[in-house]
């Protein structure tokens, strides 16, 4: 599965929550898993989107074809976009879909890793940090995907941004200092997303 992450800022909130609706279109193209996505709970202006898709090849293929149309209806609306593109290379918990209907929150964590160290921070997202968040209440179903030059992201999903921040103020720096995150990471950055129902696909 391809997870593709965008993250811009908005200029024109109106016109870019209008020009979102227009992703419906995405509904029966091939390949296509789904898509949502809200506002940053610390940066106000900041919206984030992720997309899922079978593979590469469904993807590039409605990019050629069909992208431009639908993207012209939020044109002018931001700047500063960043997108990027991850394999899927794990399940946090299990059996990953990407459904937010009962999601009011998704945290994303984009990592940086040490070449030397890539290996290793793969095995404590899985042995440390993924048990950690999946015994977390609160915590729905995550996804751990890989790009190439080293770079990670986790996105998980949770039922109430009141329990995400529970699981976050017990247990994150001990978790860290287990993982030996420090040792690993050369760059960190993440975000706390309120997700927005009328953007789902």
């Amino acid at each position: 599965m391809l997870v593709k992450w965008i993250r811009c800022t908005v200029v024109d909130r109106h016109g870019f929550e209008r020009g979102q609706r227009k992703w419906a279109g995405l509904l029966g193209e091939p390949g296509f898993r789904g898509q949502s996505g809200g506002w940053s709970r610390v940066h106000p202006e900041v919206a984030h989107v992720f997309a899922f898709w079978e593979n590469r090849v469904f993807y590039d293929s409605f990019m050629a074809r069909g992208h431009d149309r639908i993207a012209s209806a939020q044109s002018g609306t931001q700047r500063d976009m960043q997108v990027k593109l991850f394999e899927h290379r794990f399940d946090v918990k299990t059996g990953f879909e990407p459904h937010f209907a009962d999601a009011d929150v998704v945290r994303v964590a984009h990592s940086r890793v040490h070449e030397d160290r890539v290996e290793h921070f793969a095995l404590m997202q899985e042995q440390v940090w993924n048990p950690a968040m999946a015994g977390s209440p609160g915590m729905l179903r995550g996804v751990f995907g890989e790009a190439p030059g080293h770079e990670f992201l986790v996105l998980s999903m949770w039922n109430s941004g009141a329990e995400r921040g529970k699981y976050r103020a017990e247990g994150a720096e001990r978790l860290s200092a287990r993982a030996q995150t420090e040792t690993d990471v050369a760059e960190l950055a993440g975000d706390v997303v309120m997700l927005e129902p009328s953007w789902t696909v």
